[in-house]
């Protein structure tokens, strides 16, 4: 394909949030369909339009990431060139000055150095390494050991898993399908734990002895529920650690292509809204897996009220999670603070920040993703 080279007058006149044009280190990208997803909230690109982002990729506040670099290459449109017109060739030339400075800072990282990635490109099916054209959950472990590192190199396009049409829908959902089905069983389900704890028969530890068991009242509900709650944060990061993230290995086709229909499909295209949640009917095989593990562990509605509370609390990680993808939450907020928590995970840090709705068990089990830490300029 020919290059289209463009002057800086034209890129400064896309400078909105309809119409968002950036320039670096000398190429231009149309990253307006990107607005609405950034990370650091949409007011920041959009400040940033029409202008030159080699300093702010670079940081402070934020390094941008290898993968980062490479997602910017899928809205590539052209390349920058010599004005021809009186006082753009100042233009240039201070951009020119500008870029420079900013290799001879010695903070950029090496990956600005990378050329444009075919397998990030938005329509280019023919260089990468698996058929676009073609369902790939049937095709990726047939990558082996370069599976690892293409899952984790995000695009922004669609994933097609399956070939029936019929399986590929129950694969996909839309984000408020999961509070309409889940939402009415947890209220009633609530409303059933906490009349049958009304009538005063409901005994603690039963199971072990009967001369010391405690009477569970009603209002114990709450503090059931809640340790419900709890609960699921631990196996939200036990799953998301140890399931999601787990190493396939190279030689082994099935663990792969499991892996990728569980997890891997999400990071290599982070974006899709049809995959940020999970497809109820899969969800209600797990669910009830956890509902017959309560039933068993604590008698009656004791079970069933912590039950009640972690199907809640996934309830809410699934919200929070499709919201960290494409909400824009206030800057200096905790969602804010988890959306670029998150987004770190995505982009740079998979081994990391396995928390999603908090950071909390990303502490005792050491995987906290690390601050950055910038040099003081002289």
């Amino acid at each position: 394909m020919e290059k289209r080279y463009l002057s800086l007058a034209e890129v400064q006149q896309h400078a909105t949030a309809e119409s968002c044009w950036v320039v670096h280190e000398r190429r231009v990208y149309d990253v307006s369909a990107f607005i609405p997803r950034h990370p650091g909230g949409q007011q920041l690109l959009v400040q940033r339009a029409g202008r030159d982002i080699s300093r702010d990729m670079e940081g402070p506040p934020h390094r941008h990431s290898p993968n980062a670099r490479r997602w910017l290459q899928q809205y590539y449109i052209g390349e920058l060139r010599q004005g021809d017109g009186q006082g753009e060739e100042e233009d240039v030339e201070q951009f020119r000055m500008e870029q420079q400075a900013v290799r001879g800072s010695g903070k950029r990282s090496q990956a600005s150095d990378l050329v444009m990635d075919a397998r990030c490109k938005s329509v280019d099916p023919d260089n990468d390494l698996v058929d676009w054209n073609k369902p790939l959950l049937w095709q990726v472990g047939h990558l082996r050991e370069k599976y690892d590192e293409w899952v984790h190199q995000p695009i922004d396009r669609p994933i097609r898993l399956f070939y029936s049409d019929f399986v590929e829908a129950c694969s996909k959902t839309a984000w408020y399908v999961v509070p309409l089905v889940w939402v009415p069983i947890v209220i009633f389900f609530s409303w059933y734990c906490y009349t049958e704890l009304a009538q005063g028969n409901t005994q603690l530890f039963t199971y072990f002895t009967t001369e010391y068991s405690i009477p569970v009242h009603k209002y114990c509900f709450p503090l059931l529920f809640l340790i419900g709650m709890f609960l699921w944060s631990l196996v939200e990061y036990l799953i998301h650690r140890f399931v999601f993230h787990m190493k396939p290995p190279a030689s082994n086709y099935y663990l792969i292509t499991l892996h990728f229909m569980l997890h891997g499909q999400h990071h290599k295209s982070p974006f899709d809204g049809s995959r940020l949640v999970f497809p109820p009917v899969p969800a209600s095989f797990v669910v009830a897996l956890f509902f017959a593990a309560f039933h068993l562990l604590a008698p009656g509605a004791v079970g069933k009220s912590i039950f009640v509370g972690g199907l809640g609390g996934y309830v809410v990680y699934d919200m929070i999670h499709y919201y960290l993808h494409y909400g824009s939450p206030k800057k200096g907020s905790y969602l804010y603070g988890l959306k670029a928590y998150h987004v770190k995970h995505h982009f740079e840090h998979q081994k990391l920040g396995f928390g999603i709705t908090s950071r909390m068990w990303d502490y005792p089990f050491k995987t906290v993703i690390p601050e950055e830490k910038f040099e003081k300029s002289h």
